[in-house]
């Protein structure tokens, strides 16, 4: 074993790890930086205490722990052991152990010194998962304020060191030769008329009769997978078994894929990206590479995760062709062109850009921390995703005023998912806290295949399920108890109430109460059911409604009467415009989804006012009787705001007004009570409610609706949400008037129409001492031509004004 690579760097890193707090390893695959550094470090390192390993997966975790135990001759749990969701193997002598990332945050907020433990390893860190990231967050934090005697080894085949380096510049980067041997990389892009199964059958199949060796075949997801191996089942003859894998699968199911193959048989492995690190898969000599990948993407907006196909970047080419070069040289079948393989990223983006952070915020604040800034990232959590995730801590009762509540440090303590962690915390008794267990082992890993009612998979035995409830349960301090059928909707209930659904229009067509849209397959027998709860949803990536993946049916009925605060009321009003009468309703609703409709025979006045502001909401206020006085008057009060910003004018915007009915509106509803009466209210009066008595004597001489010209007459001002206000006034009632008019403390000056004695516009100025002494003189001469009987002087500015003719002068 000191052949390894690795081996010729260990003083190196040795050294490193006495002088720094963290150290960076960069080793290629098979450099033995997982299967043997560890135990040297064990030996060697003077390591002051346990050391944990960080795996990404479980199946690369337990396989780790194995390999490393049998190096010392030894079971798991001796010196070696490993801890996992659902299955811990370690023992009171145990000295090293193999964490999953899960595992690794528990550890850390249990004890936040990580008392007993010298260093902590985290491996293949080049994957960049969420917890990974969230991991070293939480240890540098933990390194800076409680130990700064922890060491911190961060390795990968392919690290990313200039962004590691500038996150950490103290730590010494060290580099690792690999040993591979050469793999032939080819590219070949796959023929576009084909379907895509059927051209990756072609292809594994044709490089099988070329080549000798075991294959391993990366494909997207588990749809794939399962689609090629049908295809592949023709195609290849009994000495060549076919073995999926990917995360979804049992342990047990997974350890087959990597076992080596039967004598006189050879392995066709097709498996997801989980084989790209860390496991050693026997006997691989050949890669066909599909350089796709599915990667979840959360949206803020809807609150659900979608499955993106896309190309891999770079260093996933690299990882996946290593892996036909462990034992013996290989070839590595890359599905693109060359050309489009050099325009892949260089790097795969990092998990916590663009995941649900929920399960992360919870982490934070457990660990004492208000803004993730605090802390020191590779990427810094993004704002939107921050603040998705307080809406839904706080819809689940955890988060208050910024803070974990006490519920939600209990459901923080668990480790869960948080909606998972909202269920198990709100059981109470042993029967609901094993129906809540039984559930989340369900939901933690959803069964495969057609039937997507939960209720079946509830009344199911499986042996996974069976032993993560017994841990949950165990967690939740309870050992008795038997899972009760009719508590399940309840407990779904107060974790994913947004997520029940009710039937509508066409067949397969559901609609959730957060007010998303969802489809059941048309033949799916869940379809029968007006009333789902779908825990279980994945945002289709063509659609904008969401897939429905597991779903219980309900008596809604009865669920209320199990959980009436699902239930919320609200009374509404419907405009019969026919009859001029309102009709009063009384709507009981789960989020959006209306579950009964009563109507109120007789309400009070005061629950019909209320209906009746209610409507306005909904139509908008267009609905009331806006006379040109009542116009103008929001126009005044509108422009007052701008032009005397120094008074605490009211918002007169349609929303604030919307919002401020009760304020300004319902002063003045006494004895509405139809329509007709509403169209009827007074809505100028009404909104003098907004101003206090001082602001209305302010409005009206500094913003009057009308104003006196030198003849006495009372003339309305036209106000204007944009432009100047406008006086329309004929021309002789202004003589005498040597200025323009103001108003608003002689900020703004009105606009003057000036009309002739039929009333028709002859000169539009905002100067009118620049009027009088300039263009009058041309309408002077037309107007003298045009009304003989009237006054048309030399010297407007310091002549009377009238109304009359020469006659009556």
């Amino acid at each position: 074993m000191s052949s390894l690579p690795v081996a010729a760097v260990l003083p190196d890193i040795l050294a490193a790890l006495r002088s720094s707090p963290q150290v960076l390893l960069s080793a290629p695959t098979g450099a033995g930086k997982s299967t043997w550094l560890p135990l040297q470090l064990l030996q060697q390192g003077e390591i002051n205490g346990r050391i944990l390993l960080l795996e990404p997966r479980r199946l690369a975790a337990r396989n780790v722990a194995q390999r490393l135990a049998e190096l010392l001759n030894e079971k798991p749990g001796e010196t070696v052991g490993y801890r996992m969701r659902a299955e811990t193997c370690v023992g009171p002598n145990t000295r090293l152990e193999v964490v999953t990332e899960g595992i690794l945050t528990r550890l850390i907020q249990q004890d936040p010194e990580l008392n007993g433990i010298g260093l902590v390893i985290l491996d293949e860190f080049h994957e960049r998962s969420l917890q990974a990231d969230l991991a070293l967050a939480l240890l540098l934090d933990l390194q800076q304020g409680l130990r700064d005697d922890l060491k911190l080894l961060v390795m990968s085949a392919t690290l990313d060191n200039e962004r590691l380096q500038t996150l950490l510049p103290q730590a010494p980067a060290i580099v690792s030769a690999g040993r591979a041997y050469p793999v032939e990389q080819r590219y070949q892009a796959l023929a576009a008329h084909q379907r895509f199964d059927e051209a990756v059958a072609q292809v594994v199949s044709g490089l099988l009769r070329e080549e000798r060796g075991s294959l391993l075949l990366f494909l997207p997801g588990v749809g794939e997978i399962q689609r090629v191996q049908e295809q592949l089942s023709a195609r290849v003859g009994s000495d060549v078994l076919l073995c999926p894998l990917y995360g979804a699968l049992p342990l047990s199911e997974q350890r087959k894929a990597i076992l080596p193959a039967p004598a006189g048989q050879r392995k066709v492995v097709l498996a997801t990206n989980i084989a790209e690190t860390s496991l050693t898969i026997e006997g691989i000599r050949l890669v066909v590479d599909s350089a796709q990948e599915r990667v979840a993407r959360f949206d803020p907006r809807s609150g659900l995760t979608r499955l993106v196909t896309q190309r891999i970047s770079v260093a996933s080419m690299t990882q996946r062709a290593g892996r036909a070069g462990r034992l013996e040289a290989g070839i590595c079948v890359h599905l693109l062109s060359k050309e489009q393989a050099e325009r892949a990223a260089a790097q795969s983006s990092p998990e916590i850009l663009h995941s649900d952070l929920s399960g992360l915020l919870m982490e934070l604040l457990l660990w004492g921390c208000q803004d993730a800034a605090q802390l020191c990232w590779l990427d810094l959590p993004p704002a939107t995703n921050l603040a998705a995730a307080r809406t839904l801590l706080t819809q689940l009762r955890a988060l208050e005023e910024g803070r974990l509540t006490a519920f939600g440090q209990r459901m923080a303590a668990l480790g869960n998912d948080p909606r998972l962690a909202a269920m198990l915390a709100a059981a109470k008794g042993d029967d609901e806290i094993a129906t809540a267990a039984a559930l989340a082992a369900i939901l933690e890993e959803p069964p495969r295949g057609g039937n997507s009612d939960l209720s079946a998979a509830f009344s199911r035995t499986q042996p996974n399920w069976q032993q993560r409830a017994r841990q949950l349960a165990r967690r939740l301090k309870s050992s008795g108890g038997e899972a009760d059928i009719s508590a399940v909707a309840p407990l779904l209930a107060g974790a994913f109430a947004d997520r029940i659904a009710r039937r509508r229009g066409q067949e397969g067509r559901y609609q959730l109460a957060n007010g998303m849209g969802a489809t059941l397959d048309a033949d799916d027998a869940l379809n029968r059911h007006e009333w789902l709860l779908a825990p279980l949803l994945l945002q289709g990536s063509q659609s904008p409604d969401a897939r429905i993946l597991l779903a219980l049916p309900l008596d809604i009925e009865a669920l209320i009467a199990r959980c009436p605060q699902l239930l919320q009321q609200s009374d509404t009003v419907e405009w019969d415009e026919a009859q001029g009468t309102l009709k009063a309703f009384r709507r009981s609703r789960i989020g959006l989804l209306t579950v009964k409709v009563q109507p109120l025979a007789k309400p009070s006045e005061e629950e019909l006012h209320q209906a009746m502001l209610n409507g306005i909401r909904d139509k908008g206020l267009q609905v009331l009787n806006w006379t040109p006085e009542a116009v103008q008057y929001r126009l005044r009060l509108h422009c007052a705001a701008k032009w005397l910003p120094e008074e605490g004018w009211p918002a007169v915007d349609e929303a604030s007004l919307l919002e401020n009915l009760e304020q300004w509106l319902l002063p003045q509803m006494g004895g509405i009570r139809s329509l007709r009466d509403l169209k009827a209210l007074d809505v100028t009066q009404a909104l003098q409610n907004t101003l206090s008595w001082s602001l209305r004597q302010r409005l009206d001489s500094e913003l009057p609706g009308h104003y006196t010209v030198p003849t006495g007459s009372r003339i309305a001002i036209r106000y204007h949400e944009d432009n100047p206000p406008a006086l329309a006034v004929r021309m002789q009632e202004m003589f005498g008037e040597a200025a323009t008019p103001t108003i608003a403390q002689g900020r703004v000056a009105l606009v003057l129409e000036l009309l002739s004695p039929a009333q028709r516009p002859l000169q539009i100025t905002r100067d009118l001492s620049a009027f009088w002494n300039g263009a009058y003189r041309e309408v002077q001469k037309e107007m003298k031509g045009r009304y003989p009987k009237h006054v048309w002087p030399d010297d407007p500015a310091n002549t009377a004004p009238t109304r009359r003719t020469k006659k009556y002068s």
